[in-house]
């Protein structure tokens, strides 16, 4: 049987088979690689476009999270889509190490690369922790604890007039005891540049007694501007040896530190015996009434130069001030009829 022709070695048919397979396989090639660049393309704008987010939030991250707790803790967050998003992310990044525990505040439509560079970064939410004039050791320490953002137990309850009433910035997880610590740095800081500036000749001859008399002036009036003229008042009764009776010593004696009392004052409760009642005892109390804030410690230490002696509410959340003992009972009789409504 007669065999079909076969193409001879050299012709046009067997020199284009080759060439056909260099075109198929260059078209393979050139298919992969559009297909790896929109791949690569789809990857990056899911790394760099906006997530799913759709409020601002803040998220704890826990101290000892790795990459995989983290993953899967932004993505039910609704801060990224899937947990393998961080966690791919990261292995391509290399510096998943670098992630840090803590309170971060993510914006809604934070992209992935955001999110991963914001926790990389540590700069976690600024917390404000705000202790009010006047408080006793006591009352901060109860603030301190009810403070679900703060750590840690209190082992005792600070010297009373110690700690600086201020607003404190903090971060999430921070110890109370740290807080409490700068506190007490602070109102040492802030007393001994105010004791430098004090004003000469005072009857208070240390810085001890200063903070006693501030606390004292900090309880008696919230005006700020009447501080360094109550303050006077004080300076005043202290030259000539005339008892202080001041009520809100006898209060933190009754209160036994915490700082108040459910009911008004009687006359029986000025005759308490405590070291406390200004009424009783000549002199400073015993010790600090509160924690007095600035104005109250420069109000002592540069008090108003005044005569004034005596005074008494005026109705209007101020004092009426006097220099004798006849005004004083003439504002008193005001006061009253103010009070009573008459």
């Amino acid at each position: 049987m007669t065999e079909p022709d076969s193409p001879a070695p050299n012709s046009p048919q067997k020199q284009r088979r080759p060439f056909r397979w260099l075109l198929w396989f260059g078209v393979i090639v050139l298919l992969l690689s559009a297909m790896a660049g929109g791949a690569g393309l789809y990857g990056w704008q899911r790394y760099t476009g906006p997530g799913p987010l759709v409020a601002d939030k803040a998220l704890v991250i826990p101290r000892g999270s790795g990459v995989a707790a983290i993953s899967r803790q932004l993505a039910e967050a609704g801060i990224t889509r899937h947990p393998l998003e961080l966690a791919i992310a990261m292995r391509l990044r290399r510096d998943g190490a670098g992630l840090r525990a803590g309170e971060y505040a993510f914006p809604a439509g934070v992209s992935l690369k955001a999110a991963i560079e914001l926790i990389l970064s540590g700069k976690t939410v600024v917390r404000r922790f705000t202790v009010p004039e006047g408080l006793t050791a006591w009352q901060i320490v109860e603030l301190l604890k009810a403070d679900p953002a703060l750590s840690g137990d209190v082992a005792a309850v600070p010297a009373e007039g110690s700690l600086l009433p201020e607003t404190y910035h903090y971060s999430y997880g921070d110890a109370r005891a740290d807080l409490l610590a700068r506190m007490q740095t602070d109102m040492a800081k802030a007393l001994e540049k105010l004791w430098v500036e004090r004003a000469p000749d005072l009857p208070i001859m240390s810085k001890e007694q200063a903070v006693i008399l501030a606390s004292v002036v900090e309880k008696e009036t919230g005006v700020a501007a009447e501080r360094p003229r109550v303050a006077g008042v004080f300076i005043n009764r202290l030259r000539q040896g005339m008892k202080l009776q001041s009520d809100p010593t006898i209060i933190y004696a009754l209160s036994q530190g915490k700082g108040s009392i459910d009911r008004a004052l009687t006359r029986a409760d000025w005759k308490l015996d405590s070291p406390y009642n200004t009424y009783m005892v000549d002199g400073l109390p015993a010790g600090p009434i509160a924690n007095p804030g600035l104005l109250s410690l420069q109000a002592v230490l540069k008090p108003e130069a005044n005569r004034y002696l005596y005074f008494v509410a005026d109705g209007t959340g101020g004092h009426a001030f006097a220099e004798t003992l006849d005004q004083h009972n003439r504002n008193v009789v005001q006061w009253r009829k103010v009070r009573d409504g008459e």
